[in-house]
């Protein structure tokens, strides 16, 4: 049997200096996931690399949606493994640096992806995704380090803020030097892959300066392997004392279900419902990242001062008014048109709509990270925050597959009402959650080894 993990106690505070350099991290890995994942590389791959083989890229889009799927499932075969072996032996920073690396290097070589490299591109896609995921869930677990939980929130607000302008640097710089994703365009293009490499390399920097490693290693001899399989099942098992961290972990499936349905489909959504301008398409992305970043860092400041919980539930409401502006744009833009004698456009009123997304998406990412670092004893931190990236990880495979699926029966319109009804079901299974005691079981946490 291995024996306890031991970890120093965390200060009241990091140094400023120190959090900086974990919310770099942040900021440094949006260039993946807008570039490759939302904004450029996978219009590229499905339009060009791919293309429509006369039926109209139906194979393309399901493609991309495998690679995807194959690389979050890993995610959520391995996450909660990789972070027992990080707890067991101080190595957090240690899988941090693998993940970033083999992000950048394999992100790197989408440069050589051309027109018909079909598999190459699907490989290297789950491959960089699956690397990047992972460090999600490794920063994500040094959380509860860098601060006392009052003071957790606006932390964790303070990465997603920085993270959404690194997104907007970064894809903003794309989209004005490379151009747009065409087969006309594709020798600047297929650039996007080495400059979002370079930019997570350079940016992230700070994170692996400044970062400190606070967990004390316990000898052994023992391999990774036997540590993972042993501390993840004594986990499973312990998870009793865990009842709040557990109920959450399931309403976070249903709620981040919802957001990989809104950030996989939100842009989509703008051309085919909405038949917005690219323009006007430029102009949401701008939006979305600036109203992200606002509403991850004043929530961020809002759950210390009412709670984390309460504000989850907040940030779960504000999606449900977004979901339903986002549905009744349309009906909304004709109807304020006949009642005032106006003439907007719905891209117009689907602008301001959203404003109300972007303060959803930050907010909501922000407050759920920052609960499970509360709920999160600091000895299992990169454990239980492994849990956490399976919880998003599985999500975005059911909430995709779900909206895939429904929007060929009914259309993308009434489809996007999916997620009222997954926020709700969120809402309802987060009422049964008890801060106060979440909290009291991290804090008092011994493990049965201990216990003797």
């Amino acid at each position: 049997m291995l024996p306890a993990t031991t970890a120093t106690v965390a200060p009241s505070y990091a140094s400023r200096r120190e959090i900086f350099g974990w919310a770099m991290f942040d900021f440094a890995n949006q260039a993946y996931t807008l570039l490759i994942i939302t904004v450029v590389f996978g219009e590229l791959f499905t339009t060009v690399i791919v293309g429509d083989r006369g039926d109209g890229f139906r194979l393309a889009n399901f493609l991309w949606s495998l690679a995807l799927a194959i690389s979050y499932l890993m995610v959520v075969l391995t996450a909660p493994l990789c972070g027992a072996v990080m707890d067991y032996r101080a190595e957090k920073k240690r899988f941090l640096l693998i993940s970033y690396l083999a992000t950048v290097a394999t992100t790197a070589m989408l440069y050589f992806v051309e027109p018909g490299f079909i598999v190459v591109g699907l490989l290297l896609i789950v491959l960089s995704n699956y690397a990047y995921s992972m460090g999600e869930s490794f920063i994500a677990a040094f959380l509860p380090e860098l601060g006392p939980p009052d003071a957790l929130g606006k932390i964790s607000g303070f990465g997603w803020a920085l993270g959404y302008i690194g997104g907007l640097f970064a894809a903003g710089f794309t989209l004005v030097v490379l151009g747009e994703a065409t087969l006309d365009n594709f020798e600047r293009i297929r650039w996007v892959g080495p400059f979002a490499a370079g930019f997570f390399l350079l940016a992230a920097i700070p994170t692996f300066l400044w970062l400190k490693e606070r967990g004390v290693p316990q000898p052994s001899g023992v391999a990774y392997r036997r540590i993972a399989q042993q501390r993840v099942l004594a986990t499973l098992h312990e998870l009793r004392y865990f009842k709040d961290l557990s109920v959450f972990l399931v309403s976070l499936l249903f709620s981040m279900a919802g957001v990989y349905i809104i950030i996989a489909f939100a842009f989509i959504y703008g051309a085919q419902v909405i038949g917005w301008d690219e323009s006007v398409r430029n102009i949401m992305f701008i939006i979305v990242q600036v109203t992200a970043a606002a509403g991850a860092l004043g929530f961020g400041f809002i759950q210390d001062k009412l709670g984390a919980k309460r504000t989850y539930l907040m940030t779960l409401a504000l999606w449900i008014t977004a979901i339903v502006a986002i549905w009744a744009t349309p009906e909304l833009t004709t109807w304020v048109n006949s009642r005032f004698g106006w003439q907007w456009q719905s891209q117009y009123v689907f602008l301001v709509v959203g404003c109300l997304a972007g303060l959803s998406l930050g907010s909501s990412q922000s407050a759920s990270r920052a609960l499970v670092g509360l709920f999160s004893p600091l000895a299992k931190s990169a454990e239980f925050f492994g849990f956490w990236g399976l919880a998003n990880k599985l999500a975005g495979v059911l909430g995709i597959v779900m909206l895939g699926v429904l929007q060929t029966l009914i259309g993308l319109q009434a489809s996007i009402l999916l997620c009222v009804g997954l926020f709700i079901v969120a809402m309802l299974i987060c009422a049964g959650v008890n801060e106060r005691r979440g909290r009291e079981a991290a804090v008092a946490w011994k493990s049965e080894e201990q216990s003797r």
